[in-house]
């Protein structure tokens, strides 16, 4: 297994996330129960990685508002954990109908870590906060600028390559150390269960000594949840993220980056995903208001910033949707996965509710702001009953029947 170069977690509307699904329930329950996901409402962690002078902590700043240059960031090595709001159009929108005394958007949490490679994964503190992540944003340089130095020509694709290569070679070791402890455990006694582990590591093995990372390789959700515990870095999703420059024709450009730095193969294998940003001209963005922003956006023939397209491919990637609580108390955004159950919607509010579900009724929450009100619906007959069963469909509302 050659390295390839020697050959060679926010502001998203979640209008523009495909259909995110979503829920009032009543206030009554808002005020009985407390959040499940935590005060600040995180609802999946991702890391940002890349290689030195690519945009990457620029990136984690913009998206989180962090001020890495205040004490307690002064350490390279250290890595910065930060929380980006999630704007919603949607709840924009319920927000107006019920003026609730307080709105509460959905949130992202990233980690950037310092700038990746062989040596950085050998140290402990680096490696564990990557596998603490659930996904992966791999930024990649395509800027030229003569004064951030870059070591060799811009090159994604090779980027991309001598990074993958740096995490399988991780796994590889880890794989390597269990396999020889698994071995003697064997010897000592055999279970199915180590048998079974034996099995999937050595094929874990043979595919990455292919140079095929395992968020490729085939597995069973039982297989998936046997090796868990390993948090493996080339297993996690990837989003691959062109960091290109400032151009007239921005808007075009950032529309053909992936293509044009050939990362259309890489960005359509499992669980991976690649979309470009402006890193230059967010920073603008970042700090502008939204009229401005806007404008400032129309000058290039953009309707959304890179930042949005970034947030929506994550949850993409993720297979994440978002639901909604509502109420004149308060009006939020939560995520939950795709094909999640009316009672797991609850859930994702507090395990009582899940507990006690009984049923929903349910609208799409557009033709609730069409009615204009949850009465006005019901006289419509537009609300619906679903039971246990019934899959939370992409721009649901739902009002929550239980028995705690």
């Amino acid at each position: 297994m050659g390295h390839p170069c020697d050959s060679a977690q926010l502001a998203i509307p979640y209008s523009l996330i495909p259909d995110p699904c979503s829920c009032i329930i009543e206030e009554a329950l808002i005020r009985a129960f407390e959040p499940a996901s935590g005060p600040d409402g995180t609802c999946m962690k991702t890391g940002i990685i890349g290689l030195p002078q690519v945009g990457k902590t620029s990136l984690f700043k913009i998206l989180t508002k962090a001020k890495l240059e205040e004490k307690g960031y002064s350490n390279p090595r250290e890595e910065h954990i930060g929380v980006a709001r999630v704007p919603d159009e949607r709840l924009d929108k319920l927000s107006a109908l019920y003026s609730p005394k307080k709105t509460t958007y959905a949130v992202v949490e990233y980690v950037d870590v310092a700038a990746i490679g062989q040596e950085a994964l050998k140290e402990t503190a680096f490696l564990t906060s990557l596998r603490n992540v659930d996904a992966l944003i791999h930024v990649l340089r395509a800027f030229e600028n003569d004064a951030i130095p870059h070591v060799g020509p811009i090159d994604p694709l090779r980027d991309i390559k001598s990074v993958e290569f740096d995490l399988m070679i991780s796994d590889l070791t880890q794989i390597e150390k269990r396999l020889e402890r698994l071995e003697k455990d064997l010897k000592k006694g055999r279970t199915s269960e180590l048998e079974r582990e034996q099995a999937l590591l050595l094929r874990s093995k043979e595919a990455l000594e292919k140079e095929q990372p395992l968020r490729e390789l085939e597995m069973t959700a039982d297989e998936k949840k046997l090796i868990k515990g390993f948090m493996f870095l080339s297993q996690k999703p990837i989003l691959y993220v062109v960091n290109i420059g400032e151009s007239t024709t921005l808007g075009d450009d950032l529309e053909a980056a992936v293509s044009q730095f050939k990362l259309d193969e890489v960005a359509a294998r499992p669980n991976a995903g690649a979309t470009a940003i402006c890193g230059k001209v967010e920073a603008e963005l970042a700090e502008m208001d939204d009229e401005e922003a806007a404008e400032f956006l129309g000058s290039y023939g953009l309707r959304e910033s890179g930042l949005v397209r970034l947030i929506r491919k994550s949850y993409e990637l993720l297979g994440l949707i978002s639901f909604f609580t509502a109420g004149e108390d308060e009006c939020r955004a939560w995520t939950i996965p795709l094909g999640s159950k009316a009672p797991q919607g609850a859930g994702a509010i507090h395990s009582d509710l899940e507990h006690h579900f009984i049923r929903a009724e349910t609208i799409r929450w557009d033709a609730l702001l069409d009615a204009g009100s949850e009465a006005a619906a019901r006289s419509r007959g537009t609300l619906r009953l679903e039971g246990k069963e019934y899959v939370v469909q992409d721009g649901d509302v739902m009002h929550i029947r239980h028995s705690g």
